[in-house]
């Protein structure tokens, strides 16, 4: 079996574990537009970072640059950003492919590279991620980065000095984050959003304020409800002002809405095609909605099970309990939020400790937790396995989530994985 994946991020990384679960010999084969071993993109503000990575990379090396403070790591050494060890593709048995796919030919089962070469398979994975979007009055602006990939980084890293005034265009999760990896290396940071309140996707107004306030008091300006048209007081722009998933390879080959669609075994409508990861729509839980949820987990969970599919295990592996769910820190204050803001609601404000719970229906629809974050887990649960509240003490599961609250013979579910 001959297995292509095209990706190599969460969504492709889940794959090549989900086939390896179930097929230990199958040729796997990554192809990737990116030089570099696999890194978690949510996390490339730490490029900024005393532990930042040097740039000694080239186009084609699988080597990667070591750190500051130990010279004989590789694969990014001790950064967070490091999402595999460096011997992953080797210990997998991988090749990877450092090229552009630029079309799928699903009734040759070839996919046909930038250089013309045709690659075949038998089963392939789209894990194509998402790109950013740039408003247009920002496309020919000459001082405009982006910040989604190691090179946006690399390349913003080149461009900033001490004396940088530097504006953000975007209050989101990728906005915040290139915020708070440069505030310390450059004169001036200034965030700018359309809404009214940052992370305008994530929080609701009174979580926003909490975590904008935080923002403020480490230097960061925000103008909110507000569409910036002259940036000569700035010297780079940054737009962050969102992504649109990657689908073109697929487009009159399998159906397509606002992503790839599939169902829960990541099977896209094309045979011996999946998907997998930003590009892609799927069931949210939580809502019983069908969108594009662009996060980190559920692009890798999604790609585990078209791994174990592909590969043909005789017990198909789902991907049915996806929520929206977002985990980000910013200058130590961290942020957990999943589910939807629906229903009644619990609330609980103390210092820089925030929860907020949204229940109806005898179910917990979604909660945001700023600060501590320590039983998330619990919450992230709830939504997920759809738990009726009056089956467990859902008074102490607001004030003190733990294990507690639940029966005897959940209990021991949850701790022994008794079923």
């Amino acid at each position: 079996m001959k297995y292509v994946i095209i990706g190599n991020s969460a969504a492709a990384i889940g794959a090549v574990e989900g086939i390896r679960q179930a097929d230990k010999q199958g040729e796997i084969l990554i192809i990737t537009n990116e030089p570099y071993h696999t890194y978690s993109r949510p996390l490339i503000s730490y490029y900024f970072s005393k532990e930042k990575i040097k740039t000694s990379v080239k186009a084609g090396d699988l080597k990667l640059p070591h750190t500051e403070n130990n010279s004989a790591n590789t694969a990014f050494g001790g950064s967070p950003m490091k999402y595999r060890p460096a011997d992953f593709y080797k210990d997998n048995n991988c090749e990877l492919i450092h090229s552009t796919a630029v079309q799928i030919e699903p009734k040759k089962k070839k996919v046909m590279l930038a250089d013309y070469s045709l690659v075949p398979y038998d089963r392939l994975l789209v894990a194509t991620g998402s790109s950013p979007f740039t408003p247009p009055q920002f496309e020919n602006l000459e001082k405009k980065h982006n910040f989604i990939t190691l090179d946006d980084a690399i390349k913003l890293e080149k461009s900033i000095t001490e004396n940088s005034r530097v504006l953000i265009i975007g209050a989101g999760l990728i906005g915040l984050k290139c915020a708070e990896g440069i505030l310390k290396r450059v004169a001036s940071v200034t965030v700018a959003d359309i809404a009214p309140r940052i992370l305008p996707a994530v929080l609701e107004d009174e979580s926003a304020k909490i975590l904008q306030s935080h923002l403020e008091e480490k230097g960061i300006v925000f103008k909110l409800s507000t569409e910036v048209n002259n940036f000569d007081e700035y010297d780079i722009v940054v737009v962050a002002a969102g992504v649109r998933p990657n689908v073109e390879l697929l487009r009159g080959i399998a159906e397509i809405g606002k992503g790839i669609l599939i169902n829960e075994k990541s099977e896209t409508t094309a045979p011996d095609i999946y998907a997998a990861g930003d590009c892609t729509e799927s069931l949210d839980v939580s809502s019983g909605e069908i969108k594009i949820m662009a996060l980190l987990p559920n692009a890798y969970i999604q790609g585990e099970a078209a791994g174990v599919n592909m590969a043909g295990r005789d017990e198909p592996k789902v991907f049915d309990k996806a929520i929206p769910m977002n985990a980000v820190g910013f200058f130590g204050l961290h942020v957990i939020t999943a589910g939807n803001y629906n229903g009644e609601v619990y609330t609980a404000n103390t210092n820089k400790d925030y929860k907020k719970l949204f229940y109806s229906d005898n179910k917990l629809n979604g909660y945001i937790l700023i600060g501590n974050i320590e039983k998330a887990g619990i919450y992230t649960s709830l939504i997920r396995e759809k738990t009726p509240l009056d089956t467990i003490d859902f008074k102490l599961i607001c004030e003190k989530p733990g294990l507690m609250a639940f029966t005897k013979e959940e209990r021991l579910i949850k701790l022994e994985g008794v079923s």
